[in-house]
């Protein structure tokens, strides 16, 4: 499975439950998740996507630390199942 499939997968699912999956880009700041998700009630999660079993680069492992470190809630999702795994988490067991 490629990393577009599973970006592919959260979009939807992240509609489905209720939510906005926006894709995240900053120029000049190579490195940053994929998506920044949205839910109601002002919880917002940065997910950085890859194919499965693959981890993200040193670069990518520094601005997620940086976002973290501003208190923000910042994910790696390598799979279907983790998708589904994040929704139940944050949308509840019958999102998806």
């Amino acid at each position: 499975m490629r990393e577009k499939d599973i970006e592919s997968y959260l979009r939807v699912q992240v509609k489905k439950a209720g939510g906005k999956a926006y894709k995240f880009e900053s120029p000049g700041n190579d490195g940053v998740p994929d998506r920044i998700v949205l839910f109601p009630g002002n919880r917002v999660y940065f997910i950085e996507l890859k194919a499965p079993g693959k981890k993200p680069r040193p670069l990518q492992l520094k601005q997620m630390r940086d976002i973290s470190n501003f208190g923000c809630d910042v994910r790696v999702v390598d799979s279907k199942e983790g998708v589904n795994e994040f929704i139940q988490e944050v949308a509840g067991s019958d999102a998806v």
